[in-house]
């Protein structure tokens, strides 16, 4: 039990984690990148974003385009949530977008959404988190409610991939279904792929878990792999009228640069 005088507010949704959170205050996110960018896919691509990158992730896809985070020995920034929130301030972005590596592997991720949904001045902030789909997404849907329930003004929205078999046998394994099951129209599931096999496996899961009516699903190409065409010739074809294509438009402006957009 959480001694009351070190709850501080925390909402009833995480009180189970309360004990992980509150009491080293001093805990420090390893971050990576932080910067400023036009979002490149998800729900709000095209729009000014304030991006948080943590270190770390818990898989290896084939195509991964961020591996320099994931090394065991990348440069990180230590950053406590006040000092995350007033940078995010600074900026004058309403759009956050936590993502990694994997955001959900820090422990303290619950803290510094809560802190990012209490803002409201001068206007609330829309947090998105982008997660790999092999991590436990329910302590943050719970989060999500019950910030909704307390009033706070901000909105938190979930980008879950679902990785392919062209990500690696083990990774796209490594999916947990119950998180599929916990989003609504405020998310997506982004399936990245690089051939028609990931394309019909796409479309399987998708009917599998009713996502076309759960939620926005995102195809996105595995840049240089797959023709977006060929994803469009393919969608025509089965009457996809539902999936959405996504291009990554940091890589369109910016073909060469790795970070920093």
């Amino acid at each position: 039990m959480v001694p009351e005088e070190e709850n501080d507010g925390l909402l009833d949704a995480e009180r189970h984690a309360a004990r992980h959170t509150l009491r080293p205050r001093a805990q420090l996110f390893p971050v990576v990148e932080k910067f400023v960018s036009v979002n490149g896919e998800g729900l709000v691509a095209g729009r000014l974003a304030a991006f948080i990158r943590f270190a770390g992730c818990n898989l290896w896809c084939t195509y991964c385009d961020t591996r320099w985070a994931n090394h065991p020995l990348v440069e990180v920034e230590g950053w406590s949530v006040p000092d995350l929130v007033a940078w995010v301030a600074e900026t004058g972005v309403s759009c956050v977008t936590l993502t990694g590596g994997e955001p959900l592997l820090q422990p303290y991720l619950p803290d510094l959404v809560q802190a990012l949904l209490t803002v409201d001045d001068p206007r609330p902030l829309r947090v998105e988190i982008e997660t790999n789909g092999a991590r436990d997404l329910a302590p943050m849907a719970d989060l999500r409610r019950a910030a909704a329930e307390a009033g706070l003004p901000g909105e938190l929205a979930f980008t879950v991939d679902w990785k392919t078999p062209g990500a690696g046998e083990a990774v796209s394994a490594a999916m947990i279904r119950e998180n599929y099951g916990l989003l609504d129209g405020r998310d997506a599931v982004k399936f990245v792929v690089g051939s028609e096999e990931d394309l019909d496996f796409a479309r399987e899961r998708a009917d599998e878990e009713a996502l076309w009516d759960r939620c926005t699903v995102l195809l996105s190409p595995v840049w240089g792999a797959i023709e977006p065409a060929t994803m469009v010739r393919y969608m025509e074809e089965h009457g996809l009228d539902r999936a959405r294509l996504q291009l990554q438009l940091h890589k369109v402006i910016w073909p060469a640069e790795m970070r920093g957009v």
